[in-house]
């Protein structure tokens, strides 16, 4: 019934529309600065393997390759003990809250960091070669590029994506001389050294940015407060990154390095929408967090929407790289451009399909579904090692990517099953799985 006056007459709506409109236009104002945010970010890392390729070659750009996987599987560690669990559970919390949580967090990042560098520094000599050099050097930058991570999922979780946007930004103009330099030198291990050092600058400005210390002595206390999700999205970020870099080294002993390069620079060519699903979760799971608890039933819509949304754009920028002609694909990649241009059908197909699948898993984590996130990505990482590999076994490089986009497009169905499930049982148990303090 609609409210009346003292009068009779009917008492104003506006207030209560004017809030959804206000609470629209927030969600749009954070939503935008996510994107921009990626696209700071996608720029940045297309620039670099552009760069890169056309500056050493195909087979100095799959060590190079090798590398960039390698750090993956060490940003999915910290992610998953470090910033995930911020994102779930600070996501629109007080500002001495999110401080808290902010220092310990961020100190985490900066100690797996170090941890994992040292180990990557006793790894690179008994590496030898070419690689090693490269991995000792990716030991050195690995504290810095953590920590700058961490600070664009800090204002993420606090709604404030302008402040990441400028983070990424100084990465990226820190970046231009950084890689001048490196150009100069003309070796793998001084553009690793030029892509870690500028991401430092990155780390270091964040910290006037959010005024918060990293707290490394709060780790203990951190990783014991949140083991129920940490450990969790720990395995199932490993299994993501560690899949890839599992296919990455098996392919270049099935099909020898030159594969893995011609495999990345496929990547590179898709780069804006594989860098948005890398770092998707910087907005979309504390978007969905904030849809869980001010209007749950448009959890399921919201992620359909992102997921599709995301697969539609994925297929279009896909047809538009069929149209590039070959001596534009060359000043693009140099050399790389004749082994890449082949691999862009199955590769676009594995980004739709993992676009798709990327909005079911921002539910997921949104509903703290752990076990569920877990059992979708373990299956997921499975069956993107077992086609990546076995195509490469049946049809080499081809059949590498062929072999992926066919298990990336299966398992995202699992994921939406994974979500629908958790969607029942919460509208049959509606008690929030989410702390937020």
């Amino acid at each position: 019934m609609t409210p009346m006056t003292t009068e009779g007459e009917k008492a104003p709506a506006a207030p209560a529309g004017t809030a959804r409109r206000s609470a629209k236009r927030a969600v749009v104002g954070r939503l935008s600065w996510g994107l921009a945010d990626q696209a700071a970010s996608s720029m940045t890392n297309f620039a670099v393997g552009i760069y890169v390729a056309r500056s050493l070659g195909l087979a100095a750009f799959g060590v190079f390759s090798l590398a960039w996987v390698t750090y993956g599987v060490v940003l999915s560690v910290s992610r998953g003990l470090a910033t995930d669990p911020l994102v779930v559970r600070f996501s629109g919390v007080s500002d001495a809250s999110w401080r808290g949580a902010v220092a310990r967090s961020s100190g985490t990042a900066l100690g797996v960091g170090a941890a994992i560098g040292a180990a990557c520094l006793v790894a690179g000599p008994a590496l030898g070669g070419r690689v090693g050099p490269a991995f000792a050097c990716l030991g050195v930058m690995l504290p810095g590029l953590l920590l700058q991570d961490a600070w664009r999922y800090s204002f993420f979780a606090a709604g404030t994506g302008r402040k990441a946007f400028v983070n990424d930004l100084v990465w990226g103009v820190a970046l231009v001389p950084a890689m001048v330099l490196a150009a100069r030198v003309g070796s793998v291990p001084a553009f690793v050294l030029a892509w870690g050092a500028s991401a430092a600058v990155a780390a270091v400005y964040g910290c006037f940015q959010s005024g918060i210390r990293p707290r490394v002595s709060g780790v203990r206390e951190w990783l014991r407060e949140h083991r129920d999700l940490g450990y969790r999205y720990l395995v199932e970020n490993v299994s993501t990154s560690g899949a890839s870099q599992l296919r990455a080294y098996g392919l270049g002993a099935i099909a020898g390095v030159g594969a893995v390069g011609a495999v990345r620079g496929a990547e590179l060519l898709l780069g804006p929408f594989l860098a948005v699903l890398m770092g998707l979760s910087l907005v979309t799971v504390a978007e969905a967090a904030r849809v869980l608890r001010r209007a749950p039933h448009r959890l399921g819509p919201f992620c359909l929407l992102l997921g599709g949304g995301q697969a539609a754009a994925a297929l279009l920028w896909g047809a538009s790289l069929l149209l590039m002609p070959d001596r534009a694909g060359e000043f693009v990649l140099g050399d790389v451009w004749h082994s890449a241009s082949g691999l862009i059908v199955p590769a676009t197909l594995g980004v739709a399909g993992a676009g798709l699948g990327t909005g079911a898993a921002a539910g997921l984590r949104a509903l703290a579904a752990a076990r569920r996130s877990l059992r979708s990505q373990l299956f997921a990482s499975a069956c993107y090692v077992a086609g990546g590999l076995g195509g490469a076994a049946v049809a080499g490089t081809v059949g590498s990517a062929w072999g992926v986009a066919a298990a990336t497009v299966g398992s995202s169905a699992v994921w939406w099953l994974q979500l629908r499930s958790a969607l029942r049982e919460r509208h049959q148990n509606p008690i929030s799985e989410v702390r937020t303090s």
